[in-house]
C-alpha cells in the first residue's frame, strides 16, 4: 500500500497545510474557483499534486510582489 508521500492525489488538509492556511479556508477557495481543480471521492475531495504545483507555480508568476522580491 502507497505512503501518503507516494500518492498522486492530496487531501484537503494537505495542501491547506502546505499553503498554510486551514481547510476551511481551502474549501472556500475551492467553491470560489480560487483553489486548484479538486475531484470528489465519496465525502472527500482529493486534489492532484501536478495541479497543486501547477496552481502555485500560476499564482507565484501572476504576484508582482513576489517578482520585485526575486
Amino acid at each position: 500500500m502507497p505512503t501518503d508521500t507516494e500518492s498522486p492525489y492530496m487531501t484537503t488538509k494537505e495542501v491547506a497545510a502546505l499553503i498554510r492556511k486551514t481547510p476551511h479556508a481551502v474549501r472556500q477557495m475551492r467553491h470560489r474557483g480560487l483553489a486548484p481543480k479538486g475531484m470528489r471521492v465519496g465525502r472527500s475531495v482529493l486534489y492532484h499534486r501536478d495541479a497543486v504545483a501547477a496552481w502555485l507555480t500560476k499564482r507565484t508568476a501572476g504576484d508582482a510582489l513576489a517578482q520585485r522580491a526575486a
